[in-house]
């Protein structure tokens, strides 16, 4: 390239003028200097180009840099070409770094990967040796087994043996070693580390050598001889005995079956039924399906899943001795507790709110000759009636305690009562004999109206006199307690599943669901799935009266179970399941059975039976309220309780009873029914007080069951229409009539007996018959306006709205008053 041509890139031309020079170089510096600002970087000619145009050298020389850039700018761009180039350099020192680091990485996994590789050959090596050894033993024991069968049968012409003639154990081995060493030698070095990974085909002798079963052998030379012989090859049919109930699913069907769904489906369509897997059909529908795949049918219903904990009948030698059940019944502030005090030693009645018992409490007791034996404490209130008949119906023996100085009372009656009904021995305490006013003999006495006659009056029932403040007497009620369970004979058996009884349930914050539960046959232990009434749950954990847990418990063991999924009623049974599918079920289905009884129980089957409920509701006026407890038998007490309060006019309704803390949803339930919330030893929450405090519902605890049932017999007694009584104060005789202008008719009277008021309601009586009733328009004396008028005096009367008088009748003057009734 020449020097002209340098000049002309440069827009230099000769014998131009300065100002085109200027024009010219401006427009080809401008490109450059685009260039340079898309790009970021400064164009420099190699070292030694002295072309013209071809720009500055790294010396800055004027003469070989374009013109018009100064030596401000040059150094600026020979500054910004440095750092460019450190920028560079410190960039590939980086990278030179990290891969450097990822060659490390990688060679590390790499021995990692070989070493494991080298362990799995190893081990392969050792199983397929192992399975080798072990094939080669099972072949020699056929072959023997083969030389021994086929040595007396007779000798079979060869045509008969050619369809079962089979190549040699070992080729099918060794074809397959063959075919895998190949696949190996065409496969990567990935392949191999994969291929190395030990399987559970190969650990027990790998993928080719995976024996089948003696069946799967049997049939397949089954099949390969009918098929030698021409014969078509089919399947063998299973025939299965399908239990069917009242509903079920298309694809459970098909599973109990044994068949594809899809035939099931196919077969269901073709009967003119378009339903999927997931759809229920009923019993007959697929009675008929059954039949048609040539199943048969055992029809069972949905109570069957109860059969799995039916009782198993113990056998004498299973039995070993169990500790007697004692349950102490009495009436209310008798002293039971407090004589259980004295037993256990400790003070259980310091907890009781008012000083009565109103939870069943459980507890063992041994005693100093080494006997065991377990306590029930019932309440003795009125209300706690459904509680004394489940202690008695899990006792064994029922201690009567009766005071001295109170003699038989209505829940001793009651008490009595049950424990006939439970047919178990009682054993009667007279409590209370060191007070001043005790009088036992008039206990004793006041029993034999009650069939109850003791040991003093010539019967057979035991008495005893304690007193549980002094301890009088009780070491002679433990040995009538050892001496009556002797008399019974209590075995138990406890290697079984355990059965027991839901004494006391409660929801516990904190630890959920709790049931005190007493275990009658078997042993609980810990993980023991179980279903207790309309819940199911596993044992987490088992603690016992005095607060420690344990592994298990056995006959007539008292404990606290946690682990349940819901809160059980008290009473319900309790027993131990092998599975827990089959708990869920038990449970699901006694769940439905409830329900169903509850619909059956509240509808109304006809129409006259519907407009008659409706009929009574619109006459009876109704409380309603909500209900909850700290556990279920007091619920159950005060839900039992409010059903009795009430008459023909009014009622107490329970919307809703429970246990547990009062929650949000229960503010809701009581807002959008009017109803306030009664808590019986529990509190609500935060959330709860505060919607409650928002939406005004009304929020009263209570921790005295009797306090709870007057608050609400009162509120109920509210609704009781006043009773309006009629009290006559007076007479009068209507002795002239006389019209008077813009008045009318006013009688001119003699009050002949009591007073007159202004106030009072009156009736007009003409040959004693009532003609009219209403109120005075005017009652004057003279020509004044009076309020009353006493006997022998006259007055005139005036009627409201009434002018049909006569001379000659009789006024008759009353006064109406409100009285408050209140419910009994």
């Amino acid at each position: 390239m020449s020097d002209n041509d340098g000049k002309k890139t440069l827009g230099l031309r000769g014998g131009a003028r300065p100002g085109n020079v200027k024009q010219s170089f401006s427009h080809g510096r401008t490109k450059n200097v685009v260039v340079e600002t898309k790009r970021k970087r400064v164009v420099v000619p190699k070292p030694g180009a002295g072309k013209p145009g071809g720009g500055a050298t790294p010396s800055g020389d004027p003469s070989r840099r374009p013109a018009g850039i100064s030596d401000a700018e040059m150094a600026r761009r020979m500054k910004a070409l440095q750092a460019a180039k450190a920028r560079e350099a410190e960039e590939a020192a980086a990278r030179e770094a990290a891969e450097k680091a990822r060659e490390e990485e990688r060679a590390r996994r790499r021995a990692e990967q070989e070493a494991k590789e080298r362990e799995q050959r190893e081990a392969e090596e050792r199983a397929r040796a192992k399975a080798e050894e072990e094939e080669r033993k099972r072949k020699e024991a056929e072959e023997a087994a083969k030389r021994a069968a086929a040595a007396p049968a007779p000798e079979e012409p060869k045509a008969a043996r050619a369809p079962a003639s089979k190549p040699a154990p070992a080729a099918a081995p060794r074809k397959q070693e063959r075919e895998r060493e190949q696949r190996g030698r065409g496969k990567g070095r990935d392949d191999n580390r994969r291929s190395g990974k030990l399987t559970l085909g190969q650990a027990t002798g790998g993928e080719g050598n995976r024996q089948r079963s003696m069946a799967s052998m049997k049939r397949k030379q089954e099949r390969a001889r009918q098929k030698a012989m021409g014969g078509p090859v089919e399947r063998e049919k299973v025939i299965r005995d399908v239990q069917l109930p009242e509903a079920i699913v298309v694809s459970e069907l098909a599973n109990r079956m044994a068949e594809r769904v899809a035939d099931v489906v196919k077969a269901l369509m073709q009967m003119g039924m378009m339903v999927t897997q997931n759809q229920t059909i009923d019993a007959d529908t697929a009675e008929l399906i059954i039949e048609e795949f040539g199943h048969k049918v055992t029809r069972v219903s949905d109570s069957d899943v109860e059969d799995v904990i039916k009782e198993v009948e113990d056998s004498e030698e299973d039995l070993q001795p169990r500790p007697p059940v004692i349950t102490i019944m009495g009436h209310v502030d008798h002293g039971k507790t407090s004589l259980l005090d004295a037993i256990r030693d400790a003070r259980v009645v310091a907890g009781e709110a008012g000083g009565i018992t109103q939870h069943i409490g459980a507890y063992q007791v041994k005693t100093d000759g080494g006997t065991t034996l377990t306590f029930l404490d019932t309440p003795g209130h009125a209300a706690f009636t459904s509680m004394r008949s489940r202690g008695a119906q899990v006792t064994d023996i029922v201690v009567l305690v009766v005071a001295a100085d109170d003699a038989v009372m209505p829940q001793t009656i009651e008490a009595i009562n049950h424990a006939k009904a439970a047919e178990v021995p009682m054993i009667v305490a007279i409590n209370k004999v060191d007070k001043p006013g005790a009088n036992p003999d008039k206990v004793r006495t006041d029993l034999l109206q009650h069939e109850v006659i003791v040991e003093k009056m010539s019967g057979e029932v035991q008495d005893v006199e304690v007193s549980a403040i002094t301890g009088q007497g009780l070491d002679e009620l433990l040995e009538a307690i050892a001496l009556q369970s002797e008399i019974l004979e209590l075995k138990a058996n406890p290697n079984r599943a355990a059965q027991g009884a839901v004494i006391e349930a409660q929801l516990d914050v904190g630890r959920g669901p709790v049931a005190t539960v007493l275990v009658q046959n078997g042993t609980l232990r810990q993980g023991d799935i179980f279903v207790v009434g309309e819940q199911y749950g596993k044992v987490r954990a088992l603690i016992n009266d005095k607060g420690e847990r344990v592994q298990e418990a056995g006959p007539s063991v008292p404990v606290e179970v946690l682990g349940l999924n819901g809160t059980p009623e008290a009473g319900d049974v309790l027993n131990v399941t092998e599975t827990e599918a089959q708990a869920r079920e038990i449970a699901a289905y006694r769940e439905q059975a409830a329900k169903d009884k509850r619909a059956a129980a509240g509808a109304a089957t006809t129409l006259e039976q519907l407009m008659q409920k409706a009929k009574e509701d619109e006459n009876v006026a109704e409380l309603p309220i909500l209900v909850k407890a700290d556990v279920q038998g007091s619920a159950e007490a005060i839900v039992q309780a409010m059903e009795k309060i009430g008459n023909d006019e009014v009622r107490v309704r329970v919307l809703h009873s429970g246990v547990g803390a009062i929650t949000e949803t229960d503010v809701g339930l009581a807002e959008a029914s009017g109803a306030p919330i009664m808590g019986f030893n529990v509190r609500a929450n935060a959330s709860a007080r505060n919607t409650a405090n928002q939406k005004g519902v009304e929020i009263r605890y209570y921790s005295v069951i009797y306090d709870l049932v007057d608050d609400v017999k009162a509120a109920a007694s509210g609704l009781l229409s006043a009773e309006i009584r009629e009290k006559f104060i007076g007479y009068a005789e209507i002795r002239e009539v006389f019209k008077v202008t813009g008045v009318g008719k006013v009688a001119g009277c003699l009050v002949t007996e009591g007073v007159a008021r202004r106030s009072a309601g009156v009736r007009l009586l003409r040959d004693n018959v009532v003609i009219h009733e209403g109120t005075l328009k005017t009652l004057k004396r003279f020509k004044d306006e009076v309020a009353e008028v006493q006997s022998g005096q006259e007055c005139g009367m005036a009627f409201e709205n009434y002018d049909d008088i006569r001379a000659g009748d009789v006024i008759e003057i009353f006064e109406r008053e409100e009285v408050t009734r209140t419910l009994d």
